[in-house]
């Protein structure tokens, strides 16, 4: 529908004002986060916190590696191979979380294990944002800048975890007391958007300021309620969320391109299904869990177009 509807297919354009279609679209992704934060609780994401962590950061790793060496056999220069690898490391909760979500598969083992991957790739895609930015601007890599941004993370991130869960479960059950769904529903997304909001002003992802908020939220008890009113929402922005990919998709560049088009799917494919398979196998999961993860992760989304934007607007890429 996108595709149809964009600026790219039709010789009159049925949509033209993209800048709000994108806004739009980034408020699906936050309460996509929202209420998949809500679902999964702490106590969920500490029981596959040390195996997604090892299999996020081995095949981010992996990838970065490959997206440089495939950067290299295309022929680009150095800094076009290092923009291509983190482009090709992170995958998109959008995409997955909501094919989860519609297969009903949300509650399986290995859908925590995604999960829990995703939420370590976001965090590794604050940093991966930060060396670029000092790449770029640098032409090398600083270990302080780095060290710097890593602990700020942690810092940041942490205290919104710890301030909100002895709080805010506590206030939403307050609210929850005037058995007013529309009350409920306004204050659970105002939060939603003041830690959003908030996340951005730290220069991290809105999307990841949603999950916590959501993760917070789901450990009162009122958290059935707000999951049950949140998801017309949710659903609604999401949609708007696909429209815009499929806006931004220019069949004419593609078929221009269509031998890089097809290398570089073949080394996100196969690359990422074969590294994330092997660092979840790593971990002690079982073969079937470790295929599942894998196929889950073989793709990327909205990360590579954030990254994109950066290399451009540094004039690097």
């Amino acid at each position: 529908a996108g595709l149809i509807v964009g600026p790219r297919l039709l010789p009159f354009p049925l949509v033209s004002d993209i800048p709000n279609i994108k806004t739009l679209a980034e408020m699906g992704v936050i309460f996509l986060m929202f209420s998949l934060g809500i679902e999964f609780s702490f106590k969920k994401l500490a029981r596959v916190g040390a195996s997604a962590s090892f299999a996020a950061i081995f095949e981010v790793s992996a990838m970065l590696l490959l997206g440089y060496g495939a950067g290299a056999l295309l022929g680009w220069k150095l800094q076009d191979r290092v923009f291509l690898g983190a482009m090709l490391a992170i995958s998109s909760t959008t995409i997955i979380i909501k094919a989860l979500d519609e297969l009903g598969l949300k509650g399986r083992r290995f859908a925590e294990l995604v999960l829990g991957i995703l939420i370590v790739e976001d965090l590794i895609a604050v940093l991966i944002l930060v060396t670029l930015t000092t790449f770029a601007v640098h032409g090398s890599l600083s270990a302080t800048v780095l060290a710097y941004s890593s602990g700020k993370l942690v810092l940041v991130v942490g205290s919104w975890f710890l301030t909100g869960y002895f709080i805010l479960p506590r206030f939403i059950r307050y609210v929850g007391k005037s058995k007013s769904d529309e009350t409920l529903t306004i204050v659970a997304v105002g939060l939603c958007l003041i830690l959003s909001v908030l996340a951005t002003r730290f220069n991290y992802s809105p999307a990841l300021g949603a999950f916590i908020m959501g993760s917070i939220l789901g450990e009162s008890t009122e958290s059935h309620r707000i999951e049950e009113q949140i998801k017309p929402l949710r659903d609604l922005f999401a949609a708007i969320f696909f429209i815009s990919v499929g806006m931004l998709i220019d069949p004419v560049a593609l078929w221009q391109h269509k031998e890089e088009v097809l290398v570089l799917s073949a080394v996100i494919i196969t690359g990422k299904l074969f590294f994330v398979t092997l660092g979840t196998l790593l971990t002690g999961q079982t073969l079937r869990s470790s295929i599942l993860v894998g196929f889950s992760l073989g793709q990327i989304g909205e990360f590579s177009f954030i990254i994109a934007t950066l290399g451009q607007s540094l004039g690097v890429i």
